[in-house]
C-alpha cells in the first residue's frame, strides 16, 4: 500500500538515517525521498513515499510516532487508500467566497466525491457560509489577517483531514506547513494562468501585457511559490479586446476561479493525478497512467 511519511522539525544531526533505517528494514520500498535543510530557518524537513503491507500500517504509525518522539520532530504517516471514508477536506479561505461556495455545492450534490471537515479563514468572511453547509469554522487569526500558521495544522491534524483546499486562501504557507502535508495533499487556487502569471496581481499583469485569454489554476503546493509543474487543471476564458480590468476580474472570480477549483479537486479526490517528485501524473480514471497531467 502506497503511504506518505513526513517529518518537521528544528534542524540537527542524525533525523534522517532513524526513519529511512526503519522502514527499509521493515522490508518497505521506497519510492520517492525527498529533504529539506534550510540554515537560514533552522528546519529540517523530509518527504518519504513508500510501499508498505497493509497489515502492518498501525504496526509502523507506532514505531515512527516514537521515532518522532524521540527526535522532536512531528511526523505524519497518511495512505489515501488506507480508510475507507470519503476524503476529509480543510478548506482555508481569506475573503473570496465564489470558489469555496461552489466547491461545497459540488460535495454536497456529490460531485466531488468528499468530505468538508472543516473551514478555515485567516478573515471572518467565511464563517456565514460555514455555517450555512454546517461545517465547522475556525479563525486561527489576529484581527489584522496574520495566521497562526501552527494553529492551523494542528486544526487540520485534530479533524484528520487528508486535503487541504486553498479557496483562495490569499497567504503564503511557510515551508514547514508545506512539508506537514507534503506529498499531494495541499491544493491551491491561483487566479491567474501559471507558469506564465504567478503572484498575487495575475489579472493586473496579464491586462498590462495586453493579453486577451485570462484564467486560473489549480495545482499542488510546493515551498516554491507558485511554482508551475504542480498543475492539476486549468481553466481560461477570452474578452473581445478593449474589455476593461474590471469586467475581466468580475468573470474571472465569479465565472472562472469556482468552476477551476471543483475540477481540480475533483480530479485529485478521484484519484486520477497524484504528485510525484514534484510532478502531476495520471493514475488512471479518465487519464493514462504515466503520462504528465495537464490542463
Amino acid at each position: 500500500m502506497r503511504c506518505v511519511i513526513t517529518a518537521v522539525g528544528p534542524d540537527h544531526s542524525g533525523l534522517a538515517d532513524p526513519i529511512v533505517h526503519y522502514v527499509t528494514g521493515q522490508g518497505a520500498n521506497i519510492a520517492e525521498i525527498q529533504m529539506y535543510d534550510h540554515d537560514e530557518e533552522r528546519l529540517f524537513a523530509m518527504l518519504l513515499r513508500v510501499d508498505v503491507e497493509a497489515g502492518r500500517l498501525s504496526e509502523v504509525k507506532s514505531a515512527l510516532a516514537e521515532i518522532g518522539r524521540l527526535k522532536g520532530l512531528s511526523i505524519r504517516f497518511w495512505s489515501p487508500d488506507e480508510n475507507q471514508h470519503r476524503p476529509r477536506l480543510a478548506i482555508w479561505t481569506t475573503y473570496r467566497m465564489e470558489p469555496p461556495l461552489a466547491l461545497l455545492r459540488a460535495i454536497r450534490d456529490g460531485r466531488i466525491k468528499a468530505e468538508a471537515a472543516l473551514m478555515i479563514g485567516n478573515r471572518p468572511h467565511g464563517r456565514s457560509l460555514a455555517e450555512q453547509f454546517n461545517v465547522d469554522w475556525h479563525l486561527p487569526a489576529d484581527s489584522k489577517g496574520n495566521p497562526d500558521d501552527a494553529r492551523m495544522v494542528q486544526l487540520c491534524d485534530e479533524y484528520q483531514v487528508d486535503y487541504i483546499i486553498l479557496a483562495r486562501y490569499m497567504r503564503v504557507l511557510p515551508p514547514s506547513s508545506c512539508w506537514n502535508y507534503a506529498g499531494g495533499r495541499i491544493i491551491n487556487l491561483h487566479h491567474g494562468l501559471l507558469p506564465s502569471f504567478p503572484g498575487f496581481r495575475p489579472y493586473h499583469d496579464a491586462y498590462a501585457g495586453r493579453m486577451l485569454t485570462y484564467g486560473a489554476t489549480c495545482h499542488y503546493v510546493v515551498p516554491e511559490l507558485d511554482a508551475g509543474n504542480q498543475i492539476v487543471y486549468q481553466s481560461t476564458f477570452t474578452i473581445p479586446p478593449g474589455t476593461k480590468l474590471p469586467e475581466i476580474i468580475r468573470r474571472g472570480q465569479e465565472d472562472n476561479e469556482p468552476g477551476c477549483l471543483v475540477e481540480g479537486v475533483r480530479r485529485v479526490v478521484d484519484r486520477e493525478v497524484e504528485l510525484n517528485f514534484h510532478r502531476v501524473t495520471a493514475r488512471g480514471g479518465r487519464g493514462t497512467p504515466g503520462q504528465t497531467a495537464r490542463a
